[in-house]
């Protein structure tokens, strides 16, 4: 039952390319947003689309693999864990929620 804690499995579609940095340590950092919809139909009998975007990270070779062959657009199943921090930002206090990818796969082509 460990395996079921903390674990995040989302599919979805990249709204832009990894933004990849190689930091100074010698590690590697991707990040990346994956959009997710659910379709349901509404009280008037209408479809609607709901859409949530996800803030992802990946480190080392999973975040140098996400760099070559993730693009905007492109379909991705992602397996991972929910992590959150926070910052000062100007006096004000920001929060963020991330997933931490363990793993990734392509689905379908690569975006054009």
């Amino acid at each position: 039952m460990n395996s079921l804690k903390n674990n995040v499995r989302l599919i979805g579609h990249l709204g832009q390319a990894p933004d990849v940095k190689n930091l100074d340590g010698g590690s590697t950092v991707a990040k990346f947003s994956v959009a997710t919809n659910e379709n349901y139909i509404d009280k008037k009998g209408e479809k609607q689309t709901n859409t949530e975007w996800h803030n992802l990270v990946a480190w080392g070779k999973t975040a140098e693999l996400a760099g070559q062959l993730l693009q905007k657009g492109s379909e991705v199943a992602i397996e991972g864990r929910l992590t959150s921090h926070s910052y000062e930002k100007n006096g004000e206090k920001k929060y963020v929620t991330e997933v931490v990818v363990n793993e990734f796969m392509l689905l379908g082509k690569k975006a054009s």
